[in-house]
């Protein structure tokens, strides 16, 4: 067991929610970073392939150009630069998937085992046996994402009032997104009826979904600078000894080196803070859920009146 088991079937107030989200988020993050590397491992070396096919395609064009002028063939350095950001465009639609799975599963698992330490490979086997729904729901999630985005874009271009609109619109889009996976994943539902029972538990608990989304977003937003900050600052100190000692980062081995790392760290956190999203969500779900059915609260009077 872990150390103290936070039941998610309970209802809350967004404030609660906050607080529970870093409890939650506190005691499962080791864990759940294990099954995040067990199941990115082979991303994570992919993400370092296409940062050094972006680094040195970048720095090649940038060399040739200084030293032989605009007029310099940059082709071969523009082909891998655009070879870095398709495949990254590739791994992130795959990683996408895969960890706004793995989130959604974790959650649901550790409900299910109230507290208990979550198996990857039953979180593996979730994902696998739920594969075909899950490749459809994220198509049409990217599909309502863009009708989203534009309606919020042409709304967005009536003062003040439209940019309050179109970040409404962008978060309530996410959160229904959200308890929609989560009801398909753990109420076995088809893809439509999850939009449905996602769309019902939205309408229900509208400015609580989009508050808790708004408020975790953007401290997990602002987590996540503070991590970056780190590799950014011995970024920063390797570059200044660099140039004080008057090595060439532009053409440095060692340099490509670094640049290549932290770009591969930057897109690995990035990824990883998907699924950190996607725990809001699963917590959301579980407690506008049971406000809705009361199931828990029926289990817990069940249990009262079998044991008198």
């Amino acid at each position: 067991m872990q150390d103290k088991y936070i039941p998610l079937k309970q209802q809350r107030d967004v404030g609660e929610m906050i607080t529970t989200y870093f409890e939650f988020f506190k005691q499962n993050f080791k864990p759940f970073l294990n099954i995040f590397i067990s199941y990115n491992g082979l991303f994570i070396l992919s993400f370092l392939g296409v940062s050094y096919l972006m680094v040195t395609g970048f720095l090649g064009a940038y060399n040739a150009s200084n030293t032989y002028g605009i007029e310099s063939d940059n082709s071969s350095y523009f082909i891998m630069l655009g070879l870095g950001f398709m495949g990254f465009f590739i791994l992130y639609i795959i990683t996408a998937v895969l960890n706004y799975s793995l989130a959604a599963v974790y959650v649901i698992e550790y409900e299910k085992n109230r507290g208990a330490a979550v198996e990857k490979r039953k979180v593996w086997e979730m994902v696998k046996q739920n594969l075909g729904k899950i490749i459809l729901f994220i198509i049409l999630m990217v599909i309502g994402y863009v009708v989203a985005m534009v309606a919020g874009m042409i709304l967005g271009f009536i003062p003040i009032i439209g940019t309050f609109a179109y970040y409404l619109i962008v978060l309530a889009y996410t959160s229904w997104m959200g308890l929609a996976f989560m009801a398909m994943i753990n109420s076995n539902k088809d893809v439509i009826d999850a939009f449905g029972e996602g769309w019902k538990l939205l309408k229900s608990f509208f400015w609580k979904s989009v508050l808790t989304n708004l408020i975790i977003g953007m401290l997990l937003g602002i987590l996540m600078l503070v991590v970056m900050m780190v590799p950014g600052i011995l970024i920063g100190i390797y570059a200044f000894h660099s140039l004080d000692s008057g090595v060439d980062l532009a053409n440095s081995a060692g340099a490509s080196v670094v640049w290549t790392l932290a770009l591969s760290i930057l897109l690995i956190l990035y990824t990883l803070n998907q699924s950190m999203i996607q725990f809001v969500n699963g917590i959301l779900y579980f407690s506008v859920h049971e406000e809705t059915y009361n199931e828990a609260t029926r289990e817990r009077i069940e249990n009262i009146g079998a044991g008198e």
